[in-house]
């Protein structure tokens, strides 16, 4: 979700709820802590220079339970964080603490904010000699082969 989407879906909301990936919600009380641009620069495995930079807001459970963020306030924070930081139309990343802190992408259901657990991938599988599928043998095939393992063969 990019940062001009939650500003339409916040402009529909009467309140701020974000979903966890495990069904849960975050509680109703939590703060934003932050709302910044997070650029990452880095060389992928394949020897690649890549740059991406996230509108990254922080959301935290402070136990302040008396606490509701109002998407009116919510919007402001985020008018403030584009004037102040110069943050353009970027994809969003979520921060919050769970066991540790985890990273999440963000979409939305309609009624709430889902939080979307973020994946690791090679960014240069050409490089690494990763087969895009796993080759499907019969092991009636691998019986017949001349280098085949056979009991006694001392392959093993």
């Amino acid at each position: 979700m990019k940062l001009s989407e939650i500003k339409t879906a916040l402009s529909t909301l009467e309140n701020v709820a974000f979903l966890l990936p495990n069904g849960n919600f975050v509680p109703e009380h939590f703060h934003v802590t932050e709302v910044g641009l997070i650029t990452k620069h880095f060389i992928d495995c394949g020897g690649k220079v890549r740059k991406e930079t996230v509108a990254n807001f922080q959301l935290w459970d402070a136990n302040d339970v008396d606490h509701r963020l109002k998407p009116k306030k919510l919007l402001s924070i985020i008018a403030l964080s584009e004037k102040i930081l110069g943050i353009e139309d970027y994809e969003i990343e979520v921060e919050y603490q769970a066991e540790t802190i985890g990273k999440y992408d963000l979409g939305f259901n309609g009624q709430a904010f889902v939080l979307i657990n973020k994946q690791t991938a090679c960014l240069a599988e050409d490089q690494c000699g990763i087969p895009t599928s796993k080759p499907k043998v019969k092991l009636s095939e691998i019986t017949s082969q001349p280098n085949g393992c056979t009991p006694g063969g001392s392959c093993c």
